[in-house]
């Protein structure tokens, strides 16, 4: 919609929309009238065709009965050759018109010309091979056709000699089959044409009317716009100035506006309601100002208390992340001694998994209380060996939950990473697989290596995932809330392989979950 900011462009639009509206209905009224004369003219010349293909098949037919007539009447008496020649002759004496394009024509079945008065010299000469320039072998299809019950038509190009040069023609033909003769007659199509200059004519007449009063309306519609623009428009603005200048001066003064400046009524009502408004404004304007000086205090001291818990929450969780380092560092220290006592104990292997399980939620939490002030410098690093070294951490929780991993690696792929951030990129995946998929069912890892990527893949069978966008987008967020854990491994899985370029693709349906990491293959990584 067109923002409209001042009344003259208002009027400058309004004299653009009645130019494209009158433009459209002349489009319209052209258009039609162009379409009717199409439709004239198609009439014309359809009525035209009809009309000269009756008159050429009556004459035609009325050739052929004399010829008839005469060939009965005679034969016996006289030998054929005679009374063809008669026939001929008489063809001649009763061709009415002395126009050298109005004639009968005659051919043997083999294309030979017996009779052609236009041109005489011709008479004698084999046609059946002759092709006009639309490719059409006009005395060839014009016996084939003759040869039917009814004869026939056919449209083809035909030299005028009144024109100089090839023009639409349309001849009838039937045969004789007692002389194997092709009779026909044609007519130039030409004559139409002064038909629908005519009525050209008469069309671009009619439009030349149309544009003239369309035009005469456009611009009696543009002058008026411009006597409307020149006298409201002054007036309008000349009022809008006053009651701009009142609210200018009524910041600084409380008198209220005199009506007497105004002309319009309904401006003047503007004026009352701008009295009203701005008597309640000054009077709110100073409850406010009291207000504001009471919640500013407020407000202060609210940031200032939040701000405190916010620290007091962020020192809370570095204590608590040191704290854990501790007990957790003595209870993985007894658990290897306790290995090494008793080496096949499940209750060990049990306490052991649960560790781990608390150092992989440790490290998550350590990661992102450093991760805005340490960096993460990369360096060349053996991603098969490295996956393989945090599957061996993770197989005692495999175990524990009654899962075993089925692996597909390809040897010695070494990619330019952070291990930190590899670590947590495996580790949360491997962790998520373990929590979500079902008893007894094996985790598929997958590394392997083309010209372009390295793809890293975990496939399990597990429920679906119904909004993958959250898993990763949201901080906390756990499709499953009985399956335990924070909801911040897959968020910080996100946040390094957008750092990183790493292409993460996550399927899930039926009762399987696939998701795929794609790093960049460098040139400079050595292989």
């Amino acid at each position: 919609m067109i923002k409209v900011k001042s009344i003259y462009q208002l009027i400058v639009y309004s004299i653009i929309f009645i130019i494209v509206l009158i433009s459209f209905f002349t489009f319209i009224i052209i258009t039609n009238a162009f379409t009717e004369l199409q439709d004239k003219i198609k009439m014309i010349e359809q009525n035209n065709l009809t009309k000269q293909k009756i008159l050429i098949k009556e004459d035609i037919t009325n050739t052929i009965q004399f010829i008839r007539y005469y060939h009965e009447k005679y034969k016996g008496k006289k030998s054929e050759v005679i009374i063809q020649n008669e026939v001929l002759k008489a063809l001649d004496e009763m061709k009415a018109s002395k126009n050298i394009n109005d004639y009968t024509f005659i051919y043997l079945f083999d294309g030979t010309s017996v009779y052609y008065p236009a041109v005489k010299e011709r008479i004698g000469e084999n046609l059946y091979e002759f092709t006009d320039p639309n490719g059409i072998k006009v005395i060839k299809e014009l016996i084939d056709i003759s040869q039917k019950k009814e004869g026939g038509y056919i449209k083809y190009l035909w030299y005028k000699p009144a024109r100089k040069k090839d023009i639409k023609k349309i001849s009838y033909a039937i045969a004789y089959e007692p002389w194997n003769w092709t009779i026909g007659k044609g007519v130039y199509l030409d004559t139409v044409e002064q038909i629908v200059r005519q009525t050209q004519d008469q069309y671009d007449e009619k439009i030349s009317n149309y544009v003239l009063q369309i035009t005469s309306l456009t611009i009696l519609l543009i002058l008026y716009s411009i006597f409307i623009y020149k006298n409201a428009t002054i007036l309008i603005a000349n009022e809008v100035r006053e009651i701009g200048k009142y609210f200018k001066e009524s910041q600084n003064e409380d008198k209220p506006f005199n009506h007497n400046k105004i002309l319009f009524t309904e401006f003047r009502t503007i004026v009352n309601y701008a009295n009203d408004a701005m008597t309640s404004i000054k009077y709110r304007t100073h409850l406010l100002e009291d207000l504001n000086k009471s919640l500013e205090e407020k407000v202060n001291e609210k940031t200032q208390e939040l701000t405190d818990i916010l620290e007091a929450q962020k020192q809370f969780l570095k204590k608590a992340v040191h704290e854990i380092n501790t007990p957790l560092s003595i209870i993985q220290t007894n658990i290897d001694l306790l290995r090494m006592q008793n080496s096949d104990n499940i209750h060990i292997r049990n306490i052991e998994s649960g560790s781990k399980i608390i150092n992989t939620i440790y490290e998550d939490l350590s990661y992102m209380i450093k991760k805005n002030r340490v960096v993460y410098t990369k360096t060349h690093i053996n991603f098969s060996e490295y996956l393989m070294s945090r599957m061996e951490f993770f197989n005692d929780i495999a175990l524990s939950n009654q899962l075993f991993f089925v692996t597909n690696i390809q040897r010695d792929i070494v990619i330019e990473f952070n291990e930190t951030e590899l670590q947590r990129i495996i580790d949360n995946n491997i962790s998520n697989a373990i929590k979500y998929s079902f008893k007894e069912s094996p985790i598929y890892i997958k590394l392997l290596q083309d010209a372009q990527y390295v793809e890293f893949q975990i496939k399990t069978h597990s429920k679906t995932i119904y909004d993958i966008n959250k898993i990763f987008n949201n901080q906390f967020y756990r499709e499953n809330q009985v399956k335990g854990g924070f909801g911040l491994g897959l968020k910080i899985v996100k946040e390094i392989c957008d750092d990183n370029s790493v292409i993460i693709d996550v399927e899930s349906h039926d009762d399987e979950t696939k998701f795929t990491y794609r790093f960049k293959t460098y040139e400079n990584t050595p292989s």
